[in-house]
């Protein structure tokens, strides 16, 4: 069975992306920007390896990302999975599962590393401030 709007999210780091995924003409939007003029260039790569994968099925959706939070690479990640997790749940199709966890796990699975606390009397969360004796 194929749902008509399929809702997915992806995380990395302190970024959030939301993706809507729909019946379309293949667009593929990233905060209302084509993802074709997407900067920089190194994030679009790493945004379009779901898109490459899944090229059979591209041409009959559309798919709006939103996303905020974190640097540019971390926000690439949470779109690419997203979009992912999207493409899989519209289509239900078990043999692009299979392509995604081949090409990288990471498309489906939100990375669940998050920064360390810091603790008293360091300057981090590992590093002490030095002690000198003299």
């Amino acid at each position: 069975m194929v749902k008509k709007v399929v809702n997915t999210s992806g995380k990395r780091k302190t970024s959030v992306a939301r993706a809507t995924v729909q019946k379309g003409k293949g667009l593929v939007r990233i905060n209302k920007i084509p993802v074709e003029l997407y900067e920089p260039e190194i994030a679009r790569w790493k945004i379009m390896e779901p898109i490459n994968i899944a090229d059979k099925h591209m041409d009959k959706l559309n798919v709006d990302v939103s996303v905020s939070g974190g640097g540019f690479m971390s926000q690439a990640s949470a779109v690419r999975t997203s979009i992912a997790k999207g493409l899989l749940e519209f289509t239900g199709d078990p043999s692009l599962k299979i392509a995604f966890l081949d090409h990288d796990r990471s498309l489906l699975v939100s990375d669940s590393r998050r920064k360390e606390a810091k603790k008293p009397l360091g300057r981090g969360a590992r590093s002490k401030r030095q002690k000198s004796y003299r």
